[in-house]
């Protein structure tokens, strides 16, 4: 068995679905294990990951909007409000998707369905970097 480990570091824009199924790919073939298991890891508390349709936009933006309604963002719920009215409901909603994926690699390849892709989940309104490190375990 082999392993690699690397860090990726994504920039958002603001509360959306960022996808980053194409440099995880990069990375995975470059490894040249064929057969193995993907980790990936969100490091943050306020933003999560997820695999979704890549085929049609509006799964992104009704994800977005149902997230909205599931949690608002009404600091009157909330007593962590020191960092703004979104940061507590990003904390709940990163609880609710979670901040890891497990994902079989078989012929070198990662064994995702037709229409799915990896996003990162950026919970806060306003741009961030945030860091998702990959762990390939395999042969």
């Amino acid at each position: 068995m082999r392993q690699a480990a690397t860090m990726l570091t994504i920039a958002t824009r603001g509360t959306g679905l960022v996808e980053v199924t194409a440099p995880v790919r990069r990375w995975v073939a470059e490894q040249g294990m064929t057969t193995g298991l993907l980790t990936v890891f969100c490091r943050h508390t306020s933003a999560s990951l997820t695999i979704q349709e890549n085929a049609d936009p509006d799964v992104q933006a009704d994800l977005l909007r149902f997230f909205q309604r599931l949690v608002a963002e009404d600091a009157s719920l909330y007593d962590h409000t020191t960092e703004g009215p979104d940061d507590m409901p990003a904390h709940i909603r990163s609880a609710l998707t979670g901040v890891s994926l497990s994902i079989p690699v078989m012929e070198g390849e990662l064994v995702l369905g037709t229409w799915q892709g990896i996003y990162l989940f950026e919970h806060r309104a306003r741009p961030h970097r945030r860091e998702i490190a990959l762990h390939l375990l395999g042969e």
